[in-house]
């Protein structure tokens, strides 16, 4: 674990005074972690990482499942990762897995909680051009990866810009090609969410036998996934939510936890922070 005073291992016997009632001045994300867990290794140090740059403005508690199992039986936690935010003394929201470093500043810029200003030097860093059209983009990556061919960097720029100009088969490609380090990035992960979900359209019904097959039976679990998907694919995040949302309410083991994982890959591709914050929540409420 790092050094940062903002940082804790959190233990039953002090929960209630350094969670709890701390949770009264300041926010504070309980990490639910165990040490044999992969994902954890990954959603560990980029909440730490956090933690460290946000300088106080939330505190990061860590429990050991294995060493806390009654702490983690208390909350009921099923699986590992698990994040919970604890505000005013209670748990304002919280997600199952690991979510890239992205999805986690979105998660915290949602509920207020911003990193104290940046110094004049990080002002003059994020001053940052505006982005090209796509299109103009595609030109620009394929010469410069032409220039640099080894820069696999440029690569997965290139495959994200294929993606907004319906490359689909070629951003693929790249993708897969994309070495270990580049392809757990943030957009790549994204990326790839993306062209899950328009894989999973390649023989579906179209809407209409959808919608007429969930009207016969609302309990068809597997119409109102494709429906879901194909709403996220069309640009309509919040119906498609909305389908997966329903989908956990009614069964949420279906598919192997299907409408979890569906909630989760749909939260990495949609751009309105609010939207996916507010989705977020309600799934918490149907999981913890």
């Amino acid at each position: 674990m790092t050094d940062s005073p903002h940082v804790f291992d959190a233990t039953l016997p002090r929960f209630e005074d350094e969670v709890l009632k701390k949770s009264l001045e300041l926010p504070i994300l309980v990490d639910f972690w165990a040490p044999w867990c992969g994902p954890c290794k990954t959603l560990g140090p980029i909440l730490e990482k956090l933690a460290a740059e946000f300088n106080g403005a939330f505190l990061l508690a860590k429990v050991d499942v294995d060493q806390e199992q009654q702490l983690a039986g208390y909350f009921q936690i099923k699986s590992v990762p698990t994040v919970m935010l604890v505000r005013n003394g209670e748990i304002a929201d919280g997600f199952p897995g690991a979510l890239p470093e992205g999805q986690l500043r979105e998660f915290l810029k949602h509920h207020g909680i911003e990193a104290n200003p940046p110094n004049e030097a990080s002002d003059e860093v994020a001053e940052v051009a505006a982005p090209l059209d796509p299109h103009a983009e595609l030109l620009h990556l394929r010469a410069a990866i032409a220039a640099d061919p080894g820069k696999d960097e440029l690569r997965l720029d290139l495959a994200l810009a294929l993606l907004q100009t319906g490359g689909v088969a070629e951003a693929e490609k790249l993708l897969d090609g994309l070495p270990a380090n580049l392809s757990t990035d943030d957009r790549a992960i994204k990326a790839r969410a993306r062209l899950g979900f328009a894989a999973l359209l390649k023989d579906a019904p179209p809407r209409e036998p959808l919608l007429a097959a969930i009207a016969a039976d609302p309990g068809d679990l597997r119409a109102r996934h494709l429906l879901g998907v194909r709403d996220i694919v069309e640009g309509d995040a919040e119906a498609g939510l909305q389908q997966f949302l329903e989908m956990l309410r009614r069964d949420r083991s279906y598919g192997d936890a299907l409408a979890k994982k569906s909630l989760i890959d749909a939260f990495r591709v949609i751009d309105d922070a609010d939207l996916v914050g507010n989705y977020r929540r309600k799934m918490a409420s149907l999981l913890f």
